[in-house]
């Protein structure tokens, strides 16, 4: 069942002469890890801000074609009943946090939505423990790390129970271990509550393991859009630039040199393993 999809989108931000994306289509079923990636400036961020109403009830601009988001038409709901479906973690985590503490900064949505102090009080200690930082609640967050900074953001959207958590590089000022443990924090609330997640990252090596569908973009359009294995694998994303994972490039260069590995395109360095000991043992 599709819970977010465009139809025939462009969009040209105020002042601008060239449409940032152009002719956007795409669909993205319930309970999918999708990976939105591209060149910089390719216009991922942007198709992000469409999903949750900053585009077209914040950023004026122009907005051609249909945005449609838990059944939700984004161009005729306000970005408040929208929050209640969709929420957007922010590539930078000092944009999103402002309270003097971490539960306070997580309650901060429910309270705008009115919600009653109990079962407020119920959603924040959930989204808490789920993101990890329940020893944190009493802290200030800008005395956290970024790792720490993050999954507070993501619990702050979390406490809204959105069927959908669209993430913009969330991990773009982490080191790899830092950004690891985020984007397995994703893929379990993916896999375990069955959250949609759209997720626009260029660190493919450390995420594409996780996507059950990746939509590839360039100069606004998308050039690409489905199976992670087939798009990885092919010669058009390769000469886009984009990060392919290493496990991905060493397997089409030994399939090149002749190695007889089964027809799997690896997305990991566990996938590539597993590759390589099937072939050893069966010779």
């Amino acid at each position: 069942m599709e819970i977010i999809g465009t139809a025939n989108l462009s969009y040209t931000y105020p002042g601008g002469t060239n449409q940032s994306i152009s002719d956007v289509s795409i669909s993205i079923e319930k309970g999918e890890f999708t990976l939105i990636t591209g060149p910089s400036g390719c216009g991922k961020t942007t198709l992000c801000r469409c999903f949750n109403g900053l585009i077209p009830h914040f950023y004026e601009g122009e907005m051609k074609g249909k945005v449609t988001v838990a059944g939700l038409n984004v161009s005729e709901h306000s970005t408040s009943e929208l929050a209640k479906h969709v929420g957007l973690v922010f590539q930078n985590p000092e944009n999103q946090l402002f309270a003097l503490s971490v539960e306070k900064d997580v309650a901060f949505g429910l309270e705008n939505l009115g919600v009653p102090r109990e079962e407020m009080r119920k959603s924040v200690d959930w989204a808490l423990q789920l993101a990890g930082i329940t020893d944190l609640r009493e802290r200030p967050p800008h005395e956290l790390s970024g790792g720490q900074q993050q999954r507070v953001a993501i619990a702050s959207v979390l406490a809204m129970k959105p069927q959908v958590i669209v993430l913009d590089e969330p991990t773009s000022f982490l080191d790899p271990l830092s950004a690891q443990k985020i984007f397995e924090v994703i893929h379990q609330l993916n896999r375990d509550l069955g959250i949609t997640v759209v997720l626009v990252e260029h660190r493919l090596d450390l995420t594409a393991k996780y996507a059950d569908h990746i939509i590839l973009m360039d100069k606004g359009k998308v050039l690409l859009d489905g199976n992670p294995r087939v798009i990885l694998g092919s010669e058009e994303t390769r000469l886009v630039g984009v990060g392919i994972p290493k496990a991905t490039r060493l397997y089409e260069m030994l399939v090149r040199d002749g190695a007889k590995l089964r027809d799997a395109v690896p997305l990991s360095s566990d996938e590539m393993a597993d590759l390589i000991e099937e072939a050893l043992k069966s010779g």
